[in-house]
């Protein structure tokens, strides 16, 4: 068995500002625990067995390369390199895995999971190489990742590769999903090629060339459920143990190492943060789409953008991935399938839990639905605009839902024009708002109304103004739907790439009315067109 000794190897602080910045004083992290490595130095596709990471290279991508979108946010915020370096042809073969940066071993990550409630086995990252960690300047440490950079041994019967319109959705949507306050991974940059890549985009046989792409991604970790459930489903307990230290380590310091509960502590921790990170994506109707405990993090941040939505209408029932014929995944499921996801971490800490610990995790699980719960609560008072405490707010949000779902209200738009005008003109503005439009056709909308500008004239010591500020700030204006990356998705597949950059600036301030946002619609009621639309986990 080889040891990956991350603490000699991952030194791309270094290696980075060689290569892009040719500076060599960066502050270099070290991690004082190493992981084991497949002791099978191959590419093939195989069953691993003990060890957390195989090495395995990324394959370059064929024909002409070209960046067709950067996150400054990133590369200089995070990165501490100067924008200026995506220009250059080492970032282009870099950033793509067509060129190893000095001293670098590419690893894939070994995982399992359950997928649509069913344990999969081996899954691993069929199509991503893992190029190293990065501590920046503000003293972030951050994992750095390929997708879509060539087959590894754990990419089953895949190529490796991703096309361009699966790409176009992770790097627009992680980088919405950051500005718009939801805990989420990262994307540096998208590259694209003209290298040609068969898919059958909704499984009917109707198999076509796509172009390939490459997306450059960070996070703070990229495990997952699934990086503890492979190891426990086979029997690797001292492994298990291993990794789950190296975790707790690394990423949960205010957990003692020499606590004997610590893998408790772990637990009550992740179940916290998951029932937190729903109610996050709840409050901006976002729909994950493949919730599988492979696709959650350990670190309770949004990973692996596949098949996701932005609910328009809303409708506790909206599913935005074609594939889930039975809803498993639906936008008012992901709490319920968050738990399903808790459960199966909880049988895979079951090896190294005493039988009272297992006990007292069983307890603390039982507390997740309360937290999720509090914490929708909270946010949807603030979406509102409410402060305070009072016995009918629940029944007031409750009674609002309703009434959007029976009139098929936008969810996005009906809470920013409600952030939009004061209290007093609301009735007077309905023609000239949309979605609360939409809302006012319902028989029940002047009694609901009535009782929200009740409890809003309750609130001591805060202004029309301030409420309107306060909204604003947690009801976007702006979400990435479907029909939005849909149509720059067309345009860049026919080598336009203008409305990918577009979006990207947009959705960089999602909380700010923008005029060129305005002018292509972004804000107005979607195209009929956008109805239609199929998501699927085809990438």
């Amino acid at each position: 068995m080889l040891d990956f000794d991350l603490q000699r190897h991952f030194r791309l602080g270094k290696v980075l500002s060689i290569a892009f910045r040719s500076l060599s004083a960066l502050y270099l992290y070290t991690i004082k625990q190493a992981l084991p490595i497949d002791k099978v130095d191959a590419n093939f596709v195989r069953t691993v067995k003990n060890c957390i990471f195989s090495k395995s290279i990324p394959t370059p991508l064929k024909g002409p390369l070209r960046l067709t979108a950067a996150s400054k946010d990133v590369i200089e915020g995070i990165l501490d390199l100067d924008a200026s370096v995506t220009r250059s042809g080492d970032f282009l073969h870099y950033a793509s895995g067509g060129r190893l940066l000095p001293g670098s071993v590419p690893l894939a990550h070994r995982y399992g999971g359950h997928q649509f409630g069913y344990w999969a086995g081996q899954l691993g990252d069929g199509r991503a190489h893992f190029l190293g960690q990065y501590s920046n300047k503000k003293g972030e440490v951050w994992e750095l990742q390929l997708k879509g950079s060539g087959k590894t041994p754990y990419s089953r019967s895949g190529d490796g590769r991703a096309v361009i319109r699966s790409s176009v959705r992770e790097f627009l949507c992680s980088e919405a999903m950051h500005f718009l306050g939801v805990p989420t991974s990262r994307a540096a940059s998208l590259i694209v090629s003209e290298e040609p890549v068969l898919r059958d985009q909704f499984y009917n046989g109707n198999v076509k060339a796509e172009r390939g792409a490459v997306v450059l991604r960070l996070a703070k970790s990229w495990f997952r459920i699934g990086s503890l459930e492979i190891l426990s489903q086979s029997g690797e307990i001292n492994l298990l143990r291993k990794l789950l230290n190296f975790v707790i380590d690394e990423h949960f310091p205010f957990i003692n190492p020499d606590n004997p509960e610590k893998y408790l502590v772990f637990f009550s921790t992740v179940v916290n943060e998951t029932a937190h990170l729903i109610a996050q994506w709840m409050s901006v109707g976002f729909a994950h789409g493949v919730c599988n405990t492979d696709n959650f993090s350990l670190l309770s941040i949004t990973i692996d953008y596949g098949p996701f939505g932005f609910m328009e209408s809303y409708n506790p029932n909206f599913i935005p991935n074609t594939s889930d014929d039975e809803g498993r995944y639906s936008i008012g499921a992901q709490a319920n399938v968050g738990l399903f996801n808790l459960e199966k971490l909880l049988v895979a800490l079951i090896p190294v839990l005493t039988q009272t610990q297992q006990k007292q995790a069983k307890i603390i699980l039982k507390g997740y639905a309360n937290i999720y719960q509090m914490r929708v609560h909270q946010i949807f008072k603030a979406k509102l605009g409410l402060l305070g405490e009072d016995e009918d707010d629940n029944d007031l949000i409750a009674f609002l839902l309703k009434m959007m779902e029976d009139t098929e209200s936008d969810f996005t738009m009906t809470f920013r024009e409600l952030s939009e005008v004061s209290a007093k003109q609301i009735v007077l503005f309905l023609n000239q708002m949309w979605a609360l439009d939409d809302l006012s056709h319902h028989k029940h909308f002047s009694d609901w109304l009535n009782k929200y500008l009740f409890r809003l004239s309750r609130q001591q010591d805060d202004s029309d103004l301030d409420r309107q500020h306060r909204m604003k700030n947690v009801n976007p204006r702006y979400v990435l739907r479907n029909w939005m990356a849909e149509s720059a998705i067309r345009k860049a597949e026919r080598n336009d790439f203008s409305e990918v950059e577009l979006l990207h600036h947009i959705l960089s301030s999602p909380f700010v009315t923008q005029e060129t946002a305005e002018e292509a619609g972004y804000a107005a009621r979607p195209p009929q067109w956008a109805r239609r639309l199929k998501v699927s986990c085809s990438s």
